[in-house]
């Protein structure tokens, strides 16, 4: 019997062996009665699997939308920003590891059913909800009925996300998402199955779904840690492929990591590393590059594709001037700017402020 967080499961089946198999994602943990999936929060119970953290969050804070980040997302915009606990990948730098490897949440987490959290977005302004701060990849059903109840009182929903899941989950998860930000971590297999515990090609395939089979607004964050993922030849490659495969208009962060979980040996990354990247990025040909973590006044500026002028400009998530058309377009030179735009800038600014929903 389930309780109120321990919601029915779907992507699953039943193996000739008698265990269950969770397809959620590419890691198909196979599970006998009581045992959880690597993600720690999906959970064999019976003869089905259940979502152990439906309607608990580990907690709310209202962000700029930049923070997620998304730049070209209704820029200057609040967006209601929470997760829940667990994460699919077992990433070494990790700068959320207190939520996303935790294993003694429920008794912790706020109460946060589908319509608390839409009612709340709409009571406190925000124009966005986004799941972050762990994957949602691992509540998708959680996520998607969040979404839901969001859309009707005219609110947007976001996914953080790595990108780590199989086709069905896929569909339904960005089925139900306005953006995405996803990760993408590096641009090896090798990197991604020493750091992160996963593989590159599922996260590459979420990517060309996401541009070619969705209406959801993408853009890409790359963090970049210091002799592991940021050499120029990987760069270049990663920039190449994204070029090719997704075309120059998604934006891409790359951001600078700082010592965490157990790579706390590993120095912080230098603000050049991130300024050669964005200069290696805008060679190869993308349109919108972005240094986050970092104060770099140039990395921050949206600037049209077409004839350079400078429409947006930002200070640490902060909108100082906002230059589009009513319509989304360059004032100069008429170009349309890829992404989701209002007529004016919402002004929220850089704050950051924790809220606490009904328990």
């Amino acid at each position: 019997m389930t309780t109120e967080t321990e919601h029915p499961a779907r992507f699953w089946r039943r193996l000739d062996d008698g265990r269950i198999e969770c397809d959620l994602c590419p890691r198909e943990c196979r599970l006998r009665d009581g045992q959880r999936g690597f993600c720690f929060v999906r959970m064999r119970q019976g003869d089905q699997l259940v979502l152990t953290t439906y309607g608990r969050s580990s907690g709310f804070c209202i962000d700029p939308i930049e923070k997620k980040p998304l730049n070209h997302f209704y820029p200057g915009s609040s967006v209601l920003s929470f997760g829940t606990a667990g994460c699919n990948l077992g990433c070494k730098f990790c700068q959320n590891w207190d939520i996303s490897k935790a294993r003694e949440m429920d008794r912790l987490m706020d109460r946060a059913m589908p319509d608390d959290v839409a009612r709340a977005a709409v009571e406190l302004g925000c124009r966005s909800v986004a799941f972050t701060y762990n994957d949602p990849v691992i509540f998708t059903e959680y996520a998607v009925d969040v979404a839901a109840a969001c859309h009707e009182r005219g609110v947007q929903a976001v996914a953080v996300t790595a990108g780590y899941i199989n086709p069905e989950g896929r569909r339904d998860l960005f089925g139900a998402m306005d953006a995405a930000n996803v990760d993408l971590k590096g641009f090896t297999d090798d990197f991604y199955r020493r750091i992160t515990g996963a593989r590159l090609q599922p996260v590459l395939d979420t990517l060309t779904y996401l541009r070619h089979e969705t209406s959801v607004w993408l853009e890409i964050t790359t963090l970049l840690i210091p002799g592991h993922n940021d050499s120029d030849e990987e760069l270049r490659a990663m920039f190449r492929w994204v070029l090719d495969e997704l075309g120059p208009d998604v934006p891409h962060h790359v951001t600078a990591f700082h010592p965490d979980w157990r790579m706390r040996d590993v120095p912080p990354t230098p603000r050049a590393t991130l300024v050669r990247a964005r200069q290696i990025a805008l060679e190869e040909g993308l349109h919108f590059v972005y240094t986050g973590n970092v104060r770099d006044p140039a990395g921050e500026v949206t600037a049209c594709a077409q004839c350079g002028a400078a429409l947006i400009e930002r200070d640490w998530y902060a909108i100082h001037a906002y230059r589009l058309t009513a319509d989304g377009r360059c004032p100069r030179c008429g170009t349309a700017l890829p992404g989701r735009f209002a007529a004016e800038a919402d002004d929220f600014g850089p704050r950051r402020i924790p809220v606490v929903l009904g328990r």
